[in-house]
């Protein structure tokens, strides 16, 4: 089991582990095995642990997104991250590869965006609509290949699919 997770960071209170493109965080309807379920079977396995392992999980990343993922091995834990994200006292980095050049190296888009629950997909659009909610971030140009540009994001709210949006 161990293999499946790249584990880089473990105390009493925190797991952190790189979540690979395709993980999902948690369960959902699709009926995947799950991060959090692997992660419950890894430390069940490991501390041999007679019960159900508690794991809280303070923050998300989407399906075709890699990146760190924290989860916490206890409710303190939990309650105690719960206000570090509320209080934006962590700092998330994004990075995206686009296609096609930004205008500009760097800037701030605002627009509002709005969910499709059907489609699991937000849309854009640059004026107030039913159902939507404003979205903005910054970003900068860090690189770029012969037909890829790499984009550094930051996120000042956090929509739905915002970023691919």
């Amino acid at each position: 089991m161990n293999q499946e997770l790249e584990i880089l960071y473990e105390d009493n209170h925190l797991f952190a582990v790189n979540k690979k493109v395709s993980d999902i965080v948690q369960g959902d309807k699709t009926g995947d095995i799950s991060l959090d379920k692997k992660i419950k079977a890894f430390i069940k396995t490991r501390d041999h642990k007679p019960g159900e392992v508690y794991l809280g999980i303070p923050h998300r990343l989407d399906r075709p997104v890699s990146g760190v993922i924290i989860y916490t091995k206890t409710s303190k834990g939990l309650s105690r991250m719960n206000e570090i994200f509320r209080e934006k006292e962590v700092k998330k980095i994004y990075w995206a590869i686009v296609k096609n050049k930004p205008e500009k190296v760097s800037g701030t888009l605002e627009h509002y965006i709005r969910k499709n629950q059907k489609q699991n997909k937000s849309y854009l659009h640059d004026k107030e609509v039913t159902g939507s909610k404003l979205a903005r971030l910054s970003y900068q140009c860090i690189g770029a290949s012969d037909n890829y540009y790499l984009l550094e994001v930051d996120l000042h709210t956090g929509r739905h699919h915002q970023i691919r949006a």
